[in-house]
C-alpha cells in the first residue's frame, strides 16, 4: 500500500508525516498504523525520565518480498542509553502529572460489548466518485432481517477487473446506505475474481472502500478466491457481503508479525464474532513468522492452515475440533486426486488429534458434528494449493443441545412437485443443528442422485468433445425443484423457516455449460412455485440465493463432481 520496508524502515515518523497522509488519501490507510500498516519502535518519550535509547546499528530483515504487501522487520544490532539532564527530568515529571490531571475528566471505561460506541461513531458518507446509474447489476439478498447476505455482480462488465470491482463495491455501498447501514455493518466479504494474477489490482481497489476509518468496530473478515466467472457469464469481479443490523461484533486483527497466527496484511480481520457465530477469514498454509507458504505440498499446507485456524479459534476460547459448524476447503485445480485424498485424510487425523488434546486438558465441551464442503477452484492467493474457511459456534455459557443427521421421516413436510420422502434423500445432505438457534446444511447432488431425481422420460446428459457433461434445461429445472424441496424439508423438520436464512449459495460447475442467466430463473421459479403451493413467503423481490461458478464441488475430496451443491446457514434470534 505504498510502504516499502527497504526504503522506509528506520525513518522517524516526523519525516514520513506528509507521505503517510498521502497514502491515506490514496488507499485509506491509518496514518497512526492502527490497521497493522506498520509498527513503531519508541526511542524517546516523556515517560522515559532518565535516558533515551540511541540505535547505533540495525538491519532490515525481509520476511516477505510480496509485490502486494512486502513485510520487513527492523532488527537492532547495537544500541546505548543516553542520559537526560536532571532538570529536564523534573520538568518532564511535572508535565506528565499536569497532562494526566487535565485528561482525567475525559477518561471513560470500555466495556466488552461494542454497542456502547454506537452513539459516538457515525457512519461515513458514501462519497467515492463513481456513477453506477448507467450500469446493470444482478443483486441478491436473503430475507433474514437481523443478519443477511447480499451479492452483487455486473451484467454489463467493463472487461476490466478493477473497474468492475469499483462499480460493484460502490453499488453495495449504496445498497447498504439504503438500509441506513455502512461498511461497519459488514461481518464478512467473499471476494471472487476471475484472475488471481490481478489480485494486487483488486486489493488496490478494495482498500479504497473498506478502511479502518469506515469500520470503527473492526474491518470485516475476508476470503478471496479465483472462480471461473467468465465461463458462466459473470463479470470479472463478484462480491458477497454478510451484513448485520447491529454493530455488536468482535474482531481479531493480528497487527504484527507473530509466531502464533498469520498477520493481517491489509484491511481485513482474521475472525469476526457476531451473535455466537465466529466467521473466520480464509486461512492459507502460511508460516506466521515468515508469512511464506509452507513447502512440502498440499498436505503440509492444509496442516498449517488448520493450525492457524486453531490459533485464531483459541483467541475466542474455542477449538475448530469441537466448535466448528462447518468447513469450506478450497482446493486448487493444480493438485491431483491422490493429493486431494491425502488432504482429506490429514484433515480427519488433525481434527481428531486436536479433539483428543482438548479432552486431555480437561475441557468440558459438547462437540459439534462438523459438516464439510470441498470446492475445486482455478487458483488461490499466493498460488496456494489449499485454503480453509471454518465457521464456528461459540457457546455463550448456556447448555447447548446439539443435533446432527437423523433419519426421521418427513412428517411435517408436504409433497411438492410429486416428490415424496424416500430413504435415499438423507444421503443428499449433511446438517448441523443447534435447536432453536442454528441450522447449517450442505446439499450435494451427484450424477447418480440426479439420475434418481429426474424422470426417465427426460433427455439424458450429453458429453461434448472435451469430455464435459452438460444437462438439458428440463432436467436442470427438475433438479432445481428437488433442491428447493429438500432444503424446505430440512428447514421445516428442524423448526426453521426461509426467513431465518443468513446465507444461501448454489455452487454450479462450469462443466454443465449453463450460464447464470439460465440457472437463476430456474431457482427463482422453484421458490415462487413453493410460495404459491405452500402459501408461505419464501422469496423476495430479488433472488434470495447466490450462484457461485466453480470448477467442481462435493462433500469429500475424492468426489468434487457434484451436479449441484448447496450451502445454507440459518439462525434464529
Amino acid at each position: 500500500m505504498g510502504l516499502d520496508p527497504a526504503k522506509h524502515l528506520g525513518k522517524e515518523l516526523a519525516s514520513l508525516n506528509a507521505y503517510l497522509h498521502k497514502l491515506k488519501e490514496s488507499y485509506g490507510i491509518n496514518v497512526c498504523g492502527e490497521g497493522g500498516e506498520y509498527e513503531t519502535l519508541t526511542l524517546d518519550c516523556p515517560l522515559f525520565i532518565n535516558a533515551r535509547i540511541v540505535l547505533d546499528k540495525y538491519q532490515v530483515v525481509m520476511h516477505s518480498s510480496d509485490s502486494i504487501a512486502p513485510v520487513g522487520v527492523l532488527h537492532p544490532l547495537a544500541f546505548h542509553l543516553e542520559n537526560k539532564a536532571d532538570d529536564h527530568s523534573l520538568k518532564t515529571q511535572d508535565k506528565i502529572h499536569e497532562i494526566s490531571m487535565q485528561k482525567l475528566g475525559s477518561v471513560f471505561e470500555v466495556h466488552d460489548g461494542l454497542e456502547s460506541f454506537e452513539a459516538i461513531c457515525k457512519p461515513l458518507d458514501c462519497t467515492y466518485p463513481i456513477d453506477v446509474v448507467e450500469h446493470k447489476f444482478n443483486i441478491s439478498r436473503t430475507n433474514n432481517m437481523n443478519t443477511f447476505s447480499m451479492c452483487c455482480w455486473l451484467q454489463d462488465s467493463c472487461n476490466d477487473l478493477q473497474e468492475d470491482l469499483k462499480i460493484i463495491l460502490r453499488k453495495i455501498e449504496l445498497q447498504l446506505a439504503a438500509f441506513d447501514f455502512g461498511w461497519e455493518n459488514v461481518l464478512y466479504i467473499h471476494l471472487y475474481i476471475d484472475d488471481m494474477n490481478k489480485f494486487s489490482e483488486a486489493n488496490e481497489t478494495y482498500v479504497k472502500f473498506i478502511t479502518h476509518e469506515r469500520c470503527p468496530f473492526g474491518v470485516p473478515s475476508r476470503s478471496t478466491v479465483e472462480m471461473p466467472l467468465l465461463e458462466m457469464d459473470f463479470s470479472r469481479a463478484y462480491v458477497e457481503v454478510l451484513v448485520a443490523n447491529n454493530k455488536g461484533k468482535k474482531v481479531l486483527h493480528v497487527q504484527s508479525i507473530s509466531s502464533w497466527a498469520p498477520s493481517c496484511i491489509g484491511p481485513y480481520s482474521q475472525a469476526t464474532l457476531h451473535e455466537g457465530i465466529l466467521h473466520m477469514a480464509g486461512q492459507l498454509g502460511l508460516d506466521p513468522p515468515t508469512m511464506n507458504l509452507c513447502s512440502g505440498g498440499p498436505g503440509v499446507e492444509l496442516e498449517q492452515a488448520l493450525k492457524n485456524s486453531e490459533a485464531v479459534a483459541k483467541s475466542f476460547n474455542c477449538s475448530i475440533s469441537t466448535s466448528a459448524i462447518g468447513f469450506v476447503i478450497y482446493c486448487s485445480k493444480n493438485i491431483t486426486l491422490l493429493e486431494r485424498l491425502d488432504i482429506e485424510k490429514k484433515q480427519e487425523t488433525i481434527l481428531r488429534q486436536m479433539k483428543i488434546a482438548e479432552l486431555q486438558e480437561g475441557k468440558k465441551c459438547k462437540t459439534l458434528e462438523t459438516i464439510f464442503l470441498y470446492v475445486l477452484v482455478p487458483d488461490l492467493p499466493k498460488r496456494a494449493y489449499v485454503e480453509v474457511k471454518p465457521i464456528l459456534y461459540v457457546e455463550d455459557g448456556e447448555d447447548v443441545e446439539i443435533e446432527t443427521i437423523t433419519e426421521r421421516s418427513c412428517s411435517k413436510t408436504s409433497c411438492y412437485w410429486g416428490f415424496k420422502h424416500e430413504s435415499w434423500h438423507d444421503s443428499c445432505f449433511q446438517k448441523c443443528v443447534i435447536p432453536g438457534k442454528l441450522c447449517a446444511i450442505i446439499l450435494s447432488i451427484t450424477s447418480d442422485l440426479a439420475a434418481k431425481i429426474s424422470p426417465e422420460s427426460l433427455p439424458t446428459d450429453t458429453v461434448n468433445n472435451n469430455g464435459q457433461c452438460s444437462l438439458p434445461k428440463s432436467r436442470m429445472e427438475q433438479l432445481s425443484k428437488f433442491c428447493i424441496y429438500l432444503l424446505d424439508k430440512v428447514l421445516i423438520d428442524n423448526d426453521f423457516a426461509w426467513e431465518d436464512i443468513m446465507s444461501l449459495r448454489f455452487y454450479i460447475p462450469v462443466s454443465l455449460q449453463m450460464s447464470v442467466e439460465l440457472i437463476q430463473p430456474m431457482l427463482c421459479n422453484a421458490l415462487f412455485e413453493l410460495s404459491q403451493i405452500s402459501q408461505r413467503e419464501v422469496k423476495n423481490s430479488e433472488p434470495i440465493f447466490n450462484i457461485v461458478p466453480v470448477t467442481g464441488a462435493g462433500r469429500s475430496a475424492s468426489s468434487i463432481d457434484d451436479v449441484v451443491t448447496c450451502e445454507l446457514l440459518a439462525q434464529k434470534y
